[in-house]
């Protein structure tokens, strides 16, 4: 007897168009986006000697030649906190927004091997490496806070709105994210030119360096130059964790505000894109 008829069917059809995030299939993969995130754990820290402690050392010897060259030669400013806890703050964020800027730009180029032979939603794999990027940022925010019982700076209450913070960091790196893999499968250019482009984002953040330097240097244009400022989002992400943990200075609202529309739109309009060049990759890896 065939019992064929009985069977459940799914039938997959190619998308056109500009659509937006399919968050119903998305939860369907749930399973698949979770063993995505474990693997690229796992093999970020598989056959090493020191393991988890890359998680600290990267910022660790970031914080210290930042403190020699730019608060111990250049003298650079620190909002009346210690150069070494004033930039540790910001790489904490900066850090985790570097690493998973790169592997998410190149993730469908490492993936191709998976989705040319099999579907499930793409958005995945770009997703994956946003997410996994946290448990290193976890392991460095430890340290943070053994510096701050060290130099004796205890939080204010502005440390309440920190996850606001990393909610915002994860948008941004999630929406840059999905805009650079989508280019990165059909143009080569753009995985050779990341490790420059996220140097020169890098600098452009208030890493080693705070927002107050604008608002001195142009006391006339300041407010506008630093609302314009804004417009990237990691500037009122970083500000803001050392807000929240430092108490430097009060909540930087305005670049928060600016950075948050924009992160948005770049989330939105990646989605867009990923989903409009989703169709092509297995073409095109």
């Amino acid at each position: 007897m065939n019992n064929t008829k009985s069977l459940p069917v799914t039938v997959i059809k190619p998308r056109t168009g500009w659509q937006v995030i399919n968050w119903r299939e998305l939860a369907q993969y749930k399973d698949l986006f979770y063993f995505f995130v474990l693997r690229d754990i796992k093999v970020l820290y598989k056959q090493t000697i020191l393991g988890f402690a890359w998680a600290v050392i990267r910022p660790v010897f970031s914080m210290l030649v930042f403190s020699v060259v730019f608060g111990g030669l250049a003298k650079v400013p620190s909002d009346g906190v210690p150069y070494p806890i004033f930039s540790f703050a910001a790489l904490l964020p900066w850090t985790y927004f570097q690493t998973a800027l790169l592997k998410s730009s190149d993730s469908l180029i490492t993936d191709k091997a998976i989705f040319t032979k099999v579907y499930y939603p793409r958005l995945i794999t770009p997703m994956a490496p946003v997410l996994s990027g946290l448990v290193d940022f976890a392991i460095a925010f430890v340290i943070l806070i053994g510096m701050m019982f060290f130099y004796g700076i205890i939080p204010t209450f502005n440390v309440l709105f920190l996850p606001l913070m990393v909610l915002l960091m994860i948008l941004t790196a999630s929406g840059m994210g999905m805009w650079l893999s989508s280019m990165a499968v059909q143009f080569r250019d753009v995985k050779h030119a990341m490790p420059f482009v996220a140097q020169l984002l890098m600098y452009a953040a208030p890493v080693v360096w705070p927002v107050s330097l604008i608002t001195a240097k142009f006391p006339e244009y300041g407010s506008t130059i630093r609302l314009v400022y804004g417009l990237y989002p990691m500037a009122g992400v970083i500000e803001g964790f050392r807000a929240c943990l430092l108490g430097t200075r009060p909540m930087p609202w305005d670049l928060l505000a600016m950075g948050a529309g924009s992160a948005l739109l770049i989330v939105f309009t990646g989605a867009l894109y990923f989903r409009r060049k989703e169709r092509i990759f297995a073409d095109v890896a």
